[in-house]
């Protein structure tokens, strides 16, 4: 925890002037900073009228990307569209959807954090869970000067051995990593589908019961009230045997 603080001093109070801004605000806390990893998945539950914001950390290059769904609503009248927004560290808007579900995939041309901002404000009385998968990946992305010598290095080995089948391999391996971590947001996606269309033939099964039961309460109790509005129509007097009932 010491090192935390320190780190966070040291990056809040260093001789920074313009530019992006890298280093947190004071006023978040760790649990909404994300740091370490490349990948993120995660299910949030936001109340009605609320937002919630997440912050990823991204170097200039790379790819970030962003995948949500929601998963169920509740309350009154509710509305499925999440209105999600990311702004880069400078505070530009970088993309905005307002729906149920989206992708979102840009190349962060900032280092720094880049906000995550996700509002409810559709629904004033309900809230709703939404499932997120979020992160940074890269393709190639090195620092130029490290560039300008691996591809020196690369000529001199090209010149000395045109059949080097390592760099092959290595290639190769490098491709099949990409490939993978592709299929795998893809299947992230597709499970978080999967598990809205669950939780929406959930909440309609509970929603036809309970109108059914309502609805059958509401039959037995208006045949009774005429059945018991018939009888009283009728006046029937016991002390007389010749009369009959009359209306």
């Amino acid at each position: 925890m010491f090192c935390w603080i320190s780190f966070l001093f040291l990056v809040v109070g260093g001789p920074v002037h313009g530019g992006p801004l890298t280093d947190p605000h004071p006023n978040i806390t760790d649990q909404e900073l994300f740091w370490g990893s490349d990948q993120y998945d995660f299910a949030v539950v936001l109340r009605a009228s609320g937002m919630e914001c997440f912050w990823h950390f991204a170097h200039r290059g790379e790819t970030f990307y962003l995948n949500f769904m929601v998963q169920w609503v509740t309350g009154v009248g509710h509305d499925r569209h999440l209105s999600v927004h990311v702004n880069a560290p400078s505070g530009l808007l970088v993309s905005k959807v307002d729906d149920a579900k989206g992708q979102i995939s840009f190349e962060a041309t900032e280092t720094g954090f880049y906000q995550m901002c996700f509002s409810n404000f559709h629904n004033r009385f309900g809230t709703m869970q939404i499932f997120l998968s979020f992160g940074v990946y890269y393709d190639d992305f090195q620092d130029p000067s490290k560039r300008l010598e691996e591809e020196k290095k690369k000529k001199e080995e090209v010149s000395k051995d045109l059949n080097n089948t390592l760099s092959v391999i290595e290639a190769s391996c490098h491709k099949l990593e990409n490939r993978v971590f592709h299929i795998f947001r893809f299947y992230t996606f597709g499970r978080m589908r999967k598990s809205a269309d669950y939780y929406l033939l959930r909440s309609n099964s509970q929603y036809i019961s309970w109108w059914s039961t309502a609805l059958s309460l509401l039959i037995v109790t208006s045949g009774y009230l005429q059945l018991l509005f018939l009888k009283r129509l009728f006046i029937t007097k016991t002390s007389a045997e010749v009369e009959k009932p009359r209306c």
